[in-house]
């Protein structure tokens, strides 16, 4: 909804590794395509560096939840999220982001969807990107108010914050979608994994590199890239995802021996760039891969798998019925912070986005 100078009302959060513009549904087009050029236009794409928008100019900073009170039994809020290419006109909704998920909850209770419980509230979401999902984020809220400041560090952000708490309940499908815990693709050997985020681990050695290297030594090895993305759009068609030339999932994971006393290493393409950290679902989708004897990764001994990434560990744990190939998550649960960086009005350029 604009108001009377053409502003549309906008909060931006850090959620997790990643940063966002969160709307209410209402204050959108509801039509999908009016709605995206409108995205397009105030995140200020195409353009790698979104100059003449809000975005940041990398995957992680162009990025866009909308929420809504939900409709469903046992639900309080609908999330949607859309990721906003930077260089490109290109809006998708192919894949949900854990990260924003954790600025979910302390959107929906500014913004009055649910009400404040106590020193601690909690939100559920219903994930509707593609494959509905529900999960519980925990937020502190004392003296009837979200809680941003903390004490909690998390890896892939310099500054601590109040901790969220999100949990994931599993899911009736299996979490290996080929039926086979080990593909070959091109080649590679590949274990594909969806637990929330469709992701293909690889291993560092078959690939020829050491699994350590720098996010942007990984983008400007130019035939590393071709290679992961060769194996990508292959994996895509067996996972049943169809061609995903266009499209963001799914991941590609690289893992290799930890260095620092966690589980596992790993750099993930999401898909065609390097992520500084590691998405939320696609580290449930890693750890289920390392928790599981048989695939490409090492197997692990415990509930929690200490994810190394570019910029520290990721901790998730999970709980699996384990039957090899048809591997069923009981339930996963994970600690994000989010925090709020603006909230008030936003105005889009005018014309069309590709225009």
């Amino acid at each position: 909804m604009t108001d009377e100078t053409g502003g549309i009302r906008c909060m931006q959060l850090r959620g997790g590794s990643s940063k966002g513009a969160y709307f209410r549904y209402g204050d959108l087009p509801a039509d999908p395509d009016e709605r995206n050029d409108l995205l397009l236009r105030i995140m200020g794409s195409p353009d790698d560096r979104q100059i003449d928008g809000i975005g940041g100019g990398h995957p992680l900073t162009s990025k866009v939840a909308v929420i809504t009170p939900s409709t469903e039994d046992g639900t309080d809020v609908d999330y949607l999220f859309l990721q906003i290419v930077p260089d490109r006109a290109l809006v998708t909704d192919a894949q949900t982001c854990g990260n924003l998920l954790a600025g979910v909850g302390p959107f929906a209770i500014e913004r009055g969807m649910v009400a404040v419980t106590g020193d601690t509230t909690t939100v559920r979401i219903r994930i509707v990107n593609p494959t509905v999902s529900v999960v519980e984020a925990q937020v502190q809220t004392p003296d009837g108010r979200v809680r941003y400041d903390g004490d909690t560090v998390m890896a892939g952000t310099p500054f601590p914050a109040a901790p969220i708490h999100l949990a994931f309940p599993g899911g009736s499908n299996p979490v290996f979608p080929t039926g086979r815990l080990v593909d070959e693709f091109d080649g590679v050997r590949a274990t594909c994994g969806d637990a929330g985020m469709p992701v293909v681990v690889l291993r560092a050695a078959d690939l020829g590199i050491d699994g350590t290297e720098d996010p942007v030594a990984l983008e400007g090895d130019q035939a590393l890239r071709s290679t992961v993305e060769g194996v990508r759009l292959a994996a895509g068609k067996a996972m049943g995802l169809g061609d995903v030339r266009e499209t963001t999932v799914p991941k590609v994971t690289i893992v290799s021996p930890p260095r620092h006393g966690g589980t596992v290493t790993t750099r993930t393409f999401i898909p065609h760039r390097v992520h500084a950290a590691i998405g939320v679902l696609g580290a449930v989708s890693v750890a289920v891969a390392v928790r599981t004897p048989g695939t490409v990764a090492d197997p692990a001994v415990g509930r929690t798998v200490h994810i190394e990434h570019p910029t520290g560990t990721f901790d998730v744990t999970v709980d699996l019925d384990p039957e090899g190939a048809a591997t069923r998550v009981r339930r996963s649960t994970v600690v994000r912070t989010a925090r709020k960086l603006s909230d008030g009005l936003v105005w889009p350029r005018s014309g069309k986005a590709a225009g």
